[in-house]
């Protein structure tokens, strides 16, 4: 097959798991083509994959409406002379829009040449930003003519019918890992820098530093857990809320026991030489950096919110609490911290979860049948409508 994979480039999971997925479909002898803004975070070249940048100008007239146009003419322009098979859209705002005026403009010319289209709904672009009246009409429409719509989640496939009306079929593919890469590898360094100050525990964030990832209740939680614990915190990841909660972390009086240090690209290193991840978050469709740490035999808490019980059993492979309940929070964690038997135990079931379920080679062969499904409907419409 011939794919064009439509992302963000950011850190955000929908372009992680989209990257991932080129990859993984190229190294399976597809031709994969990563059609982006830039050059996207988890970008690796390999045979089979290449990177498309998107051209939009800068016109003062016109502010929005340049990104949605110019990705909309990439796309014709690559499926034209790519002969691509596949549109993959990932995130529906305005990924899944630009997929279907591509569709639209390659049609009337030759029906039959034409890509057909994928959207998978990764969670914000529903919750959060397609659901909003200024966008809903257009981004429910867009999926409803999507020839495939995938969502990581149960949760988020029940919200996507719920605040969008959506009537049409919701195929839910979870997020995946290379589980090659992502396992625990001890990184002795990493510890040891990080803990020279006399703490006996590593506890770690991932996120983007957006308000839904209530950043602001990891420092509420951490502040409970150094009651009891000799624990340092380190915050991976930057964005919006970063330099508020630099700010108030200072002001509190937490000193070197907390640690911001930005955008990481090892993040195996990092989760090798953790204790323990939260993320308590309002909502996560997901949760990548959960199942990321979980691969790594690293214990989570986090809230219980949209996909994560789908993800963590609670009490099994780490835990879940009311969103909010930061005591509950730092409850479990001191006792993740205080109790290595526990530890052991949950970041053990936690792998076992994560690689049973949720490895390349479980996930991609879906998307990749989900691929022959949609293509084959297409010829029959095609045969039937001749």
């Amino acid at each position: 097959m011939k794919i064009g994979m439509i992302c963000y480039a950011s850190v955000g999971g929908s372009g992680v798991v989209a990257t991932e997925l080129a990859h993984a479909m190229a190294l399976r002898g597809h031709e994969v083509h990563l059609i982006s803004s830039e050059l996207p975070f988890r970008w690796r070249p390999i045979r089979g994959l290449s990177f498309e940048r998107v051209q939009a100008p800068d016109y003062p007239l016109f502010r929005e409406p340049q990104y949605l146009l110019g990705l909309a003419n990439t796309l014709v322009r690559v499926a034209h002379e790519r002969g691509l098979d596949i549109l993959h859209a990932h995130y529906a705002v305005p990924h899944a829009t630009a997929a279907y005026l591509a569709h639209q403009i390659l049609a009337a010319s030759d029906p039959a040449q034409a890509p057909r289209t994928v959207t998978t709904l990764h969670g914000t672009d529903i919750t959060l930003v397609g659901s909003d009246p200024s966008y809903a009409g257009v981004v429910g429409f867009s999926i409803e003519e999507s020839h495939g719509v995938t969502a990581v989640s149960e949760s988020l496939r029940d919200d996507t019918v719920r605040s969008l009306g959506i009537k049409r079929d919701i195929r839910v593919i979870a997020n995946f890992l290379d589980c090659d890469d992502f396992r625990r590898q001890p990184n002795s360094s990493i510890r040891d820098h990080w803990c020279a100050g006399g703490w006996d525990s590593l506890v770690v964030h991932i996120s983007n530093f957006r308000p839904v990832k209530q950043v602001g209740q990891v420092l509420d939680i951490f502040a409970r857990i150094r009651q009891q614990v000799a624990a340092k915190l380190v915050l991976i990841g930057d964005g919006p809320d970063r330099s508020a909660l630099e700010h108030r972390a200072a002001a509190e009086g937490f000193g070197e026991s907390v640690e911001f240090v930005g955008e990481q690209l090892d993040l195996v290193s990092w989760l090798s030489a953790a204790d323990l991840l939260l993320l308590p978050s309002a909502q996560e469709s997901f949760g990548m950096a959960a199942l990321e740490a979980m691969a790594c035999e690293v214990p989570v808490v986090a809230s219980r919110v949209g996909g994560l019980p789908e993800l963590v059993e609670d009490g099994v492979t780490g835990f879940l609490c009311a969103p909010g309940d930061v005591d509950g929070m730092a409850a479990r964690s001191v006792a993740v911290l205080t109790d290595e038997a526990l530890r052991a135990r949950i970041g053990q079931a936690a792998c076992l979860r994560a690689r049973t379920s949720f490895c390349s080679g479980v996930v991609v062969p879906r998307y990749e049948a989900y691929y022959e499904e949609v293509l084959e409907a297409g010829r029959r419409g095609l045969l039937y409508s001749g």
